[in-house]
Formats: structure tokens, sequence, C-alpha cells
């Protein structure tokens, strides 16, 4: 199952459009581009993200630890 993680490498300010590009498969810039249309013309684009900015987690790390080192 895929999971909705904020980006670690793709990120501006929190990675939230970042994660939302990985996850749909898309260009973050394209994200990013609606995400500012929706903020210009409805506030709303802004409270989203600051919401998503809180709720969605960050993407762990992929490096893996041993226990017994």
């Amino acid at each position: 199952m895929k999971k909705l993680y904020r980006s670690t490498s793709n990120r501006m300010i929190a990675g939230v459009c970042g994660g939302v590009a990985e996850y749909l498969n898309i260009d973050p810039t394209v994200v990013r581009v609606i995400w500012a249309i929706t903020s210009i013309f409805a506030f709303v684009g802004v409270v989203a993200y600051i919401a998503c900015a809180f709720i969605i987690p960050e993407k762990p790390d992929n490096t893996i630890i041993d226990a017994e080192q």
C-alpha cells in the first residue's frame, strides 16, 4: 500500500507539495503551481498547506540500522 509522506528531497517549505507529487508520480512544480493558484484565489490553499504540514508525516529514512552493532 502506498503511503503519503512529506518529501525530504523535494521540499521548498515543509515538503507537502513534493510529497503529494511523489505520491501521484508527477512533477512537483505542477503541484506547487496548482497550490499557489489555489492560495492566491482562495485562502483555503494556505490553510490546507499548514494543516497538511502538521498532519502528513515526514518520509522516514531508507537506511536500515543493525541493532547488534
